[in-house]
């Protein structure tokens, strides 16, 4: 069953997200607090998927109005190659559509090849003319949660 992401999820999502390598976690943004903000803002476009009343499968996805982005896609390893990432994909993309939101962009840690496959398999293309940057713009402390 999938469904739109809900504040009560957070620990079982957390959860998995620290059992999954290269999620590339941070203690600000992926905090409960973080999270429960970020769904303020995007209440229509983060979804979970269960089985048997267990969290298997979640994608936190959003928008800035202009373009949509796909933050920590993930299922459980036992759960994988069953279509729940890609439905849970084609659930966020619809969301934003909805929004009218007409380009989504994601990151993939360059030490995930699996993650790579899974996007390139499914038409996303990767822009290497492109450069991320980033910097922290606020005092508060904001270090990985932790190392895959």
């Amino acid at each position: 069953m999938i469904k739109t992401m809900a504040t009560e999820d957070y620990q079982s999502l957390f959860q998995m997200w620290k059992s999954t390598p290269n999620m590339g976690l941070r203690s600000l943004d992926d905090s409960e607090e973080g999270i429960s903000a970020f769904l303020k803002r995007n209440p229509k476009t983060c979804f979970v998927s269960y089985e048997d009343g267990q969290l298997v499968g979640a994608i936190l996805c959003g928008h800035d109005g202009r373009r949509g982005y796909i933050y920590h896609t993930v299922v459980l390893p036992e759960y994988r190659n069953r279509g729940i990432a890609t439905s849970l994909v084609d659930m966020a993309v619809e969301a934003l559509k909805e929004e009218g939101i007409t380009r989504v962009c994601l990151n993939v840690m360059e030490s995930n090849e699996e993650g790579k496959r899974f996007w390139l398999s499914r038409g996303w293309e990767k822009k290497d003319f492109l450069g991320f940057y980033s910097r922290s713009i606020t005092d508060r402390e904001n270090l990985p949660l932790f190392k895959a």
